[in-house]
């Protein structure tokens, strides 16, 4: 009997990301600094750390600037191969897309905007032990109202996928992790869209194939919108959320080399503060993002928000709650609360937004 190949990734990185508009406007979701670094680096860096060496990318929306900013992959001690989809083809068909650049015989997939601690090496160990055709990661959450659930038996097999409830049967979700024979990768439909949440998972459960889960209650967070951006960039700060790409020691905050600080300035909740970005004296941010570049002023205050490459927060401004595009310049005292978002190079006046009546 012939020794399996050994296992590839792939990482479905095609969208665009339009939840975190503004910022997504100039780079795909997956691009964007999380704790300092590209969010996919934290992936790729826990891929490599599990011994996994093939990585092929599925992109899409400005595809370049993944081959531009990773290569072959070497630097981070993988080959990367990229495959380009010309039309939108769902999570399934995505998969089935990068068929051609796949070794192994098992092909673990991963959505490209989700934050995840699990063993992966203990995925592979359930899929192999199980023998089975497809095994998917699940999690515990504490509220799974919000997620499509799925139920497995005593033996840990699939049963059913379920749409939301408000009263689910089971608190195991999809994280968004899977592994894959390859022949069931060969028989997705080509071509055309398709989803492995709503066609390829339940077919296979029709059809009788083992359909496997991986249960545990391991880190996870989907990173789609700003606020679970802002959370999952602070939880790697604190090392809630491990990544091998992050060196050193955690804390509440992280200040990239370049980064000025001034005295008297505050850093809490797992901030970041980006490469040449500088931090007024008496500032706080409190779960703030900065971009390279990012400039907050003296008095300032920033709080779970995220500023974009070379913004400016002018004296005593209030953000909160907010994403800042790239380049944008926010007047002193202006207060930017609950949701605001300001588009890249957009300037307000000084005083020129506020939601209190004192001046």
């Amino acid at each position: 009997m012939t020794e399996p190949t050994p296992t590839d990734a792939v990482i479905l990185v095609g969208g665009k990301g339009t939840r975190l508009r503004p910022l997504t406007l100039s780079a795909p979701k997956p691009m964007l600094p999380t704790a300092g670094l590209p969010f996919l680096t934290h992936l790729l860096a826990r891929i490599e750390a599990a011994g996994i060496k093939h990585v092929v990318l599925g992109t899409s929306f400005k595809a370049e600037v993944f081959e531009d900013y990773f290569g072959d992959g070497s630097k981070m001690g993988l080959e990367i191969d990229y495959v380009f989809e010309n039309e939108p083809l769902g999570t399934g068909g995505g998969i089935r897309n990068v068929l051609p650049k796949l070794r192994g015989d098992n092909i673990m997939v991963f959505n490209g905007d989700v934050l995840g601690g699990t063993d992966l090496n203990a995925i592979l160990d359930t899929h192999t032990k199980t023998d089975a055709d497809v095994t998917l990661h699940l999690v515990r959450v504490g509220d799974p109202r919000a997620f499509g659930c799925v139920p497995t038996d005593e033996d840990g097999r699939v049963s059913a996928f379920l749409e939301k409830t408000q009263d689910p049967p089971t608190d195991q979700i999809n994280a968004g992790c899977y592994v894959f024979k390859r022949e069931i990768i060969e028989q997705i439909p080509e071509g055309r869209p398709v989803s492995v949440e709503r066609e390829v998972f339940p077919n296979l459960l029709a059809e009788g194939k083992r359909v496997f889960g991986h249960v545990d209650t391991s880190y996870w967070r989907d990173m789609g919108t700003p606020e679970d951006f802002v959370r999952g960039s602070a939880d790697l700060v604190r090392g809630i959320a491990p990544s091998p790409a992050l060196e050193g020691p955690r804390g509440e905050s992280l200040v990239h080399p370049g980064a000025g600080v001034a005295p008297g300035a505050v850093l809490i909740g797992g901030t970041v503060v980006g490469r040449g970005a500088e931090v007024g004296a008496g500032a706080r941010l409190d779960g703030a993002i900065l971009f390279d570049g990012a400039v907050v002023e003296a008095g300032a205050v920033v709080e779970r928000s995220i500023l974009g490459f070379g913004v400016r927060v002018g004296p005593r401004a209030l953000v909160r709650d907010a994403v800042i595009g790239d380049g944008a310049d926010i007047g002193a005292r202006c207060e930017l609360l609950r949701g605001a978002r300001v588009w890249p190079g957009v300037t307000l006046p000084d005083g020129g937004v506020r939601f209190s009546t004192d001046v």
